[in-house]
């Protein structure tokens, strides 16, 4: 692992400072992208024709899951564009595109009023926003992971797991406000479009504040080196898509069999559960929101304790807590919640699962990116990661609902054993990424058309 003296008190509040910067804004992305996710309960009435529960649920799930199909070209373009033009700019881009797309589900007329252009306006935004979260995660991986000091790359990148939860409690918050102020009727009628102005109108002002973020120095040092490559006369490095498949093919089939996994565990138990716990388990809405809040309130502050840990014993024993316990708990875990009727009991088993989910959370910024060098960084880490919540991700809740309409609920519990048992066999794959990182590299590097660096592939 790599190791390096403990920065300086202003270096570590200077780091501390960018991560702030940096996270709000991921703050509000994914507030935004799980306003609709904790939201969906009482709007989807309002854009789908009347119907029995499950199949509006379904309804909004597939919309869900549309969004995520815009991701990998998120993924692909801005960070292309992170790797091209810095990581600051693509992340003021990215939370404009969000709070456009927040407004346009804010401000859509029902399906009573315009038929069967409600649920249109509502794709189209999701595809807006899923273009958004698509290039938010390379970006915001790769500046985190880039403004940490060696040693303590882990713990800073585990904050976009907390900046993410942190969104989710958000939603969350405003929804349990809701709850308790309005009634279930105006939820429905014209409640549900509060969660959304308010994301619009907060995206606006963090878009002014991610224009005053520092650049990360990784990203400085390249413009650099190719500035003297330019100047010397010498051949131009190759970047963007084709670097990235001609030269890093394994370490982007790594990252695609790390984040399967992770991915599926994560919207099994942070988004659909609440759902699984309404529909399934029949507790109440507003019980399940204030059992949600709870628990993502204490994954969010196992995100640092697990990406410390990783710092010290690596990132592969953590990533292997996660793989085995998710083997060997999902079936369990779920059939358990989905049978009780205690508010308390359904709140540690939630808590126990994403305990576990923490192992992966945690390193998925850090690990990914260590694997490669700073010209393809972002794209290299959102790119993948973007084809998995596309492919796996976006499908948990539709093929979860689907299942149970089919009356084959449990078959979803292997579904999602089977998919981390994938992440665990990418584990296995690679070597430990602190010992190999590639954000150890430095401005001195040779300037060939690749680094001679291994990759941290076995």
């Amino acid at each position: 692992m790599s190791q390096s003296r403990t920065p300086s008190l202003p270096a570590r509040c200077h780091v501390t400072a960018n991560v702030i910067r940096g996270c709000l804004g991921n703050l509000i992305e994914w507030y935004d992208w799980f306003a609709y996710a904790t939201f969906s309960i009482y709007f989807a009435a309002a854009f789908f024709p009347e119907g029995n529960q499950t199949a509006q649920l379904l309804s909004t799930a597939v919309v869900f899951a549309v969004g995520f199909l815009m991701r990998p070209l998120g993924g692909w373009l801005l960070g292309a564009y992170a790797d091209r033009y810095g990581r600051r700019r693509a992340l003021t881009l990215s939370v404009t595109l969000m709070s456009a797309g927040s407004l346009t589900i804010a401000l859509s007329p029902g399906h009573a009023t315009i038929g069967l252009w409600a649920p249109v306006l509502l794709v189209l935004a999701r595809l807006l926003q899923g273009l958004s979260v698509g290039g938010e995660f390379g970006s915001s991986a790769s500046y985190l992971a880039e403004i940490a000091p060696p040693g303590r790359r882990g713990f800073y990148s585990s904050f976009q797991y907390v900046s993410i939860v942190l969104g989710q409690l958000a939603a969350l918050l405003v929804a349990i406000v809701l709850q308790n102020t309005l009634t279930d009727d105006q939820l429905q009628s014209w409640g549900w479009r509060v969660p959304f102005v308010i994301g619009a109108v907060a995206g606006l002002a963090v878009m002014y504040l991610r224009r005053s973020m520092e650049e990360s120095q990784h990203f400085r040092q390249e413009k650099e080196r190719a500035k003297e490559r330019e100047k010397a006369g010498t051949a131009h490095e190759r970047l963007g898509i084709h670097s990235l498949f001609t030269e890093y093919p394994r370490q982007l089939l790594a990252v695609f069999g790390l984040a399967v996994g992770g991915t599926v565990a994560f919207y099994t138990y942070t988004t659909y559960l609440q759902k699984y716990l309404v529909n399934t388990a029949g507790i109440p809405k507003s019980t399940v929101s204030l059992i949600g809040f709870a628990a993502l309130f204490v994954y969010m502050l196992l995100q640092p304790a697990a990406g410390a840990l990783s710092d010290r014993v690596g990132r592969r024993p953590v990533m292997f807590a996660f793989s085995i316990g998710g083997m060997v708990l999902t079936v369990p875990l779920m059939t358990v919640l989905g049978h009780i009727r205690s508010p308390w009991l359904a709140f540690l088993l939630m808590t126990l699962a994403l305990a576990f989910v923490s192992g992966y959370s945690a390193l998925a910024a850090v690990i990914k990116a260590e694997m490669f060098p700073t010209k393809v960084r972002a794209l290299g880490v959102g790119l993948p990661h973007a084809l998995v919540t596309a492919t796996f991700g976006g499908l948990t809740e539709p093929i979860a609902l689907a299942l149970k309409k089919g009356g084959h609920e449990t078959v979803f519990f292997w579904y999602v054993t089977a998919c981390i048992a994938l992440t665990f066999l990418a584990t296995l794959a690679v070597r430990e990424p602190s010992r190999t990182s590639l954000l150890e590299e430095t401005g001195t590097v040779p300037a060939t058309p690749a680094s001679t660096k291994t990759a941290p592939l076995t």
